[in-house]
């Protein structure tokens, strides 16, 4: 309920502008006043006016007029990349902490003990070899260790079992309590010491003599007995392996910790710049670091709330509502003088302002996170507005909001106002060169275009060509791309807000090979020839008069799939012979006939087709007679209801549904035309045009006598070209042609 109220407030607001000066007109205008002063009150609080009035806009590569005196005292901050650098440094020296576990050892030696248990119990289990064996096989294996033939005949020896566990225990006491650690905790440390917590004190100790498992397993070779078969050895590693246990631990939440702690002690500035001293040199072209050193002064005066020369803060924010206001209005004006249809629709107006407002606050975004501005998507609003109504339109609303945004403090530089005009200019203007959404890609790669070109004239111009132009490009055409893709991908929502019709929708209606239009031509396949033949006449009349042409066509493909519900009722798709209404009455058949309306609007609506389209299936018959079943119902009773023979209507309401009217009442006559020379057919389109509007038909729709001229010359021009006569050529005196080359007359 609450939606369908909307619905109807919008189009309350939409209706054509009134006269007078009445609550209406106040109304009318007022919503639209409104409209623009909510944009500027939109940027004036995204936006606060700067407390520096008129701060010179320093670029990279400009030379500067005069010399710039710093006349307060302000710290030089570093720049992202060096005040990150340091801090990954000062992170880097952080000695990472290590924890030294006391119970390692102890844990290490019950786990090697017990394995051992094992071993030996499977050793003097006492059953025959082979159950000894296998004992022993499944003991190693289930420790993870490869029981070879080997290894089971050494530890079948109980002197061999005694010296394992004497090498592993004065092993495992001697070396794990001084502190082992795993190897992959000490990868990729650039620290040279290591802070070790956990004992009785902390201490540093060299990265490089802290042991590892390699250094624990050298330790156990050279406590095995030299007279050992060399075997035993190879076990002791494995044991060791498998039951390793570091007794000193990386804490890495410790040491993420600290090394959080030296990165936010690293100072964020890196001098400061006194009172009197220059900052900038007259003359001399403007470096890099001499941009950081302005923005930098510029950054500090706004801080302490230096002020211009008389004036206040309020002042200055009123003056920046004015220049926004201004400016917005420029716009406001072009709609309304250039553009009525636009501004009477208040939906229209209403989605114009929400891209545009959509605009600002991102640009406000990428302002306050220091993002580069050529994200700022310009490309967006551009494409919407192009795609919707027109590229001019498109490209008027992108030089006025780039215009906006570049009063604005954070776009003040030329680079800004550059990026920004032909980001904009370049969406508005590619639209033409995209007929189908598939092809969206191509919108991103022609703005993405025009950023890199930019950016490279302008690198060009500061004498500076590297990393920075491709950076920009890059950005540019994250940009371009992104903005292509979400306009495409919003548009059927915008499309279903403003109720129009694109062209990018009206081609892919276009495809033959829709389902409706295939089972047309299937079905109902003298109706689609007719159909075809009518897009053919009404589109050439539109294009005559400037009306939408591809509008017509669609229209024409769609306006009698009604026909579908019951073909054989219509003489195109009849067999020679074979009428139907033969045996029905006139009433009967009449309303057969003038049901394919009510069918055509059923089959559009289930295939989503927009209002647009739909219009045509009722209005191209307007609210015309059935004449030819009701005069043979007049033949039967003179009192007959005329209203039952007669088309629900409504008139055409556009040019393009009227032309269709007549291109389809024309395509039908010339059918039965006898001998079509150019004269018959001129008279004929001469007598069906008087007689729509002796009949009324066309006098709700904006057609002027001008525009019915030029269509019956285009129809007259087309028609001579589908029914053109054959040239009869002499015969000549030649031998009898074989019969498969026995074919017609040529054509001229």
């Amino acid at each position: 309920m609450a939606a369908q109220r909307a619905e109807e407030f919008l189009d309350t607001l939409s209706v054509p502008r009134p006269t007078g000066a009445g609550l209406g007109t106040w109304l009318y205008h007022g919503a639209r006043v409104v409209v623009v002063l909510a944009l500027v009150l939109l940027t004036s609080l995204l936006f606060p006016a700067t407390s520096v009035p008129d701060f010179p806009v320093v670029e990279v590569g400009m030379v500067a007029e005069s010399d710039m005196i710093a006349q307060v005292s302000f710290p030089l901050p570093k720049s992202d990349a060096e005040l990150r650098q340091e801090q990954e440094e000062a992170a880097a020296s952080v000695p990472p902490i290590f924890t030294i576990d006391t119970t390692a050892a102890d844990t290490m030696l019950q786990s090697v003990r017990t394995f051992l248990g094992y071993v030996d119990s499977a050793a003097t289990t006492g059953g025959s070899d082979l159950t000894v064996r296998q004992e022993m096989r499944e003991v190693l294996s289930s420790y993870g260790i490869t029981p070879t033939d080997e290894f089971i005949a050494l530890l079948r020896t109980e002197n061999n079992r005694r010296a394992l566990q004497t090498s592993l225990e004065r092993t495992i006491r001697s070396v794990l309590p001084r502190g082992v650690a795993r190897a992959s905790d000490l990868e990729g440390l650039r620290a040279g010491q290591l802070r070790i917590t956990g004992g009785e004190r902390d201490q540093l100790v060299d990265r490089d003599s802290v042991r590892t498992q390699a250094d624990l397993y050298d330790a156990a070779r050279g406590n095995i007995p030299w007279s050992a078969p060399a075997g035993l050895s190879d076990i002791q590693h494995l044991v060791l392996v498998r039951f390793f246990r570091p007794s000193l631990r990386l804490d890495a939440a410790a040491t993420d910790t600290a090394r959080a702690r030296a990165r936010a002690a690293v100072p964020t500035t890196k001098g400061e710049v006194l009172r009197g001293e220059r900052i900038l040199s007259a003359h001399e072209p403007i470096r890099e670091e001499d941009a950081r050193r302005v923005a930098a002064y510029k950054e500090h005066l706004i801080s302490i709330g230096a002020l211009g020369e008389g004036s206040g803060s309020f002042a200055r924010q009123v003056g920046a509502f004015i220049i926004n206001l201004s400016l917005l209005s420029i716009f406001a004006g072009l709609m309304f003088f250039y553009r009525p249809t636009v501004y009477q629709d208040f939906r229209s107006v209403l989605l114009v302002a929400l891209l545009m407002a959509t605009t600002i606050a991102a640009a406000a975004v990428i302002a306050g996170s220091g993002a580069p501005f050529e994200l700022v998507p310009m490309a967006f609003p551009a494409l919407v507005i192009a795609m919707l109504w027109d590229g001019r339109m498109a490209l008027n609303m992108s030089l006025v909001l780039a215009l906006l945004l570049g009063a604005q403090t954070p776009f003040l530089s030329l680079s800004s106002h550059l990026m920004l005009a032909i980001g904009g200019a370049a969406a508005a203007l590619s639209v033409r060169v995209v007929r189908r959404r598939a092809q969206g890609l191509i919108l991103g790669a022609f703005v993405a275009f025009s950023y890199a070109l930019l950016a490279l004239a302008l690198g060009l111009l500061r004498g500076e060509v590297g990393a920075g132009v491709f950076e920009s490009a890059a950005w540019g055409t994250v940009n371009g791309i992104g903005s292509a893709l979400l306009a495409l991908g919003f548009m059927p929502l915008f499309e279903a807000f403003t109720r129009i019709t694109t062209d990018q929708t009206l081609l892919e209606l276009a495809d033959l090979n829709r389902p409706l239009l295939k089972r047309l031509s299937l079905e109902a396949s003298g109706t689609y020839a007719h159909s075809i033949n009518v897009a053919n006449l009404a589109e050439a009349a539109a294009h005559a008069i400037g009306a939408n042409a591809l509008l017509v066509r669609v229209g024409a493909y769609y306006h009698d799939v009604g026909k579908l519900a019951a073909p054989q009722y219509f003489i195109e798709n009849q067999a020679r012979g074979r009428n139907p209404h033969d045996q029905l009455d006139p009433g009967t058949s009449a309303a057969l006939v003038r049901s394919h309306v009510l069918e055509g609007i059923r089959l559009a609506e289930q295939a989503n087709l927009p209002e647009a389209v739909k219009q045509f299936i009722p209005e191209h018959h307007g609210t015309q007679k059935i004449a030819y079943f009701l005069e043979q119902a007049r033949r039967r009773d003179e009192s007959v209801d005329a209203s039952e023979f007669t088309y629900q209507g409504p008139k055409p309401q556009s040019r393009e549904t009227a032309i269709l009217m007549l291109a389809d009442s024309i395509e039908s006559a010339m059918k039965v035309l006898q001998d079509p020379t150019a004269e018959r057919i001129r008279e004929l389109v001469d007598r069906i045009v008087a007689g729509k509007i002796a009949e009324g038909q066309l006098e709700e729709a904006p057609l002027t006598m001008r525009e019915l001229s030029l269509i019956k010359q285009q129809f007259v021009s087309v028609l001579l070209g589908m029914y053109h006569h054959r040239i009869d050529y002499p015969t000549q005196q030649v031998p009898p042609p074989a019969p498969v080359a026995a074919a017609g007359r040529a054509s001229p």
